[in-house]
């Protein structure tokens, strides 16, 4: 099983089509003028998200831990949101979600959590086709004698090879740091069969599912992966990050919360100063919207069942759209799209990164910025990729990154765009 799918483990009980109206109306932000292509870089928000973080910051603003109704409160609403998130990720408990203020600090967290558990001469594998969020701090462990290795993507292909990671792991290899989607090639990495790998060599699996968590439902218990992040800012709330991970390996990370708080204590020993009880409760809202979208279509069953349901409608509705845009980039002779260049490929999302023969992708952006439409270009902190790809002398490359919230006649916009922005 190579890839998971969205609708894996339950039957679709509808053919109806995501409701893109209703999905639209969700997202105060698309009323303005702009049309949101760099969602890939952050989505819009919901509105019910923000409505509930006012809910929190008005009507319970306290601290956890008090004998008071209100305190409580705050604390039931501190755990919804780790519960919400269990359902997001398919986690086994509320405890397996720790937050933090971004991916990049979950991940220097984990790094700091893991310290110890790492000796002179360990290996550590990363990938270069990842965002520095986790490369970096697992760099920063060569400080303890840690070597880090890296796992390349073909270059022919685009891909990392199982047998390449093979090859690469010893009997000292202690952890694979992988990312579920590549923020530039937007290609699906087989996590289950890496995990596998890297279970059967001794070694854990930390998984950046940022680019992937707002396209597929992600399933921590199929892929069976041991730690996972990803940032909610890019799934439609608030700029606040979710780390899942095993509650029996969180239990040996290292505290780095005050003293007191003992190895048993998770997962508040990973959230230093508390995490945002206000952004944890609004984070609530995703999972309803995502509930709701299943609920609107007919589809009845579990909170994880439907939030199953609405990726496997997402999937469809943003395979169309990408294909629209990329039909239109093969059909042009001096377009090099970065990645698999058919939108229907179940082996990417519609995060499409592409240059164009002679120009320059920053002088190709902001003419795009002219029709109102976002875009971006660069090398989106997945530099060393860019490096490895050759395209670091060049402001990287253009990357258009779709969502569901999008349409096809927006899509035909960013087409028209793209080709004035050309032929200017």
């Amino acid at each position: 099983m190579p890839f998971l799918r969205a609708d894996q483990g339950f039957k679709l009980d509808t053919q109806k089509e995501l409701d893109i109206e209703f999905a639209r109306d969700q997202f105060p932000g698309l009323s303005g003028d702009w049309t949101f292509f760099d969602n890939a870089g952050g989505t819009q928000i919901l509105s019910r998200v923000v409505d509930r973080l006012n809910d929190f910051l008005f009507n319970m603003n306290v601290q956890t831990g008090g004998s008071y109704d209100l305190s409580k409160k705050a604390a039931a609403a501190l755990w919804s949101g780790r519960e919400a998130m269990m359902h997001l990720l398919n986690a086994n408990r509320p405890e397996e979600i720790a937050f933090a203020a971004s991916t990049t600090v979950a991940l220097q967290n984990l790094a700091r959590g893991m310290a110890s558990q790492f000796s002179s001469g360990d290996e550590v594998i990363v990938t270069v086709s990842d965002h520095e969020s986790n490369i970096g701090p697992w760099i920063g462990l060569e400080s303890l004698g840690v070597k880090v290795r890296t796992w390349l993507v073909d270059k022919d292909t685009l891909e990392l090879r199982l047998d390449d990671l093979q090859a690469l792991m010893t009997d000292r290899t202690r952890l694979v740091a992988v990312t579920y989607v590549s923020n530039i090639l937007g290609t699906i990495n087989p996590i289950a069969d890496i995990a596998k790998i890297v279970h059967e060599n001794g070694a854990l699996i930390c998984v950046d599912a940022v680019a992937f968590a707002p396209h597929r439902a992600v399933d921590v218990a199929a892929l069976d992966v041991d730690y996972l992040a990803i940032s909610l800012y890019k799934v439609f709330g608030p700029h606040f990050a979710v780390l899942y991970g095993k509650y029996d390996l969180f239990a040996e990370l290292d505290n780095l919360y005050h003293y007191f708080y003992d190895k048993d204590k998770v997962p508040a020993k990973l959230e230093p100063g508390n995490a945002s009880y206000e952004l944890a409760y609004s984070a609530t809202g995703i999972v309803d919207y995502l509930v709701e979208l299943a609920e609107r279509a007919g589809h009845s069953g579990t909170t994880r069942q439907k939030i199953e349901f609405t990726f496997r409608q997402i999937a469809e509705h943003e395979n169309r759209l990408a294909e629209l845009f990329l039909a239109y980039l093969r059909s042009r002779s001096d377009c090099r799209v970065i990645g698999f260049d058919d939108g229907n490929d179940s082996r990417r999302v519609p995060t499409i990164s592409f240059v164009i023969k002679g120009c320059d992708p920053g002088e190709i952006a902001r003419k795009i910025d002219t029709f109102n439409i976002a875009v971006r270009f660069g090398d989106f902190h997945a530099r060393r990729l860019i490096e490895y790809l050759d395209l670091a002398d060049g402001n990287g490359c253009v990357r258009v990154s779709m969502t569901h919230y999008n349409t096809q006649a927006e899509v035909e916009s960013l087409i028209a765009a793209l080709d004035a922005a050309l032929t200017s």
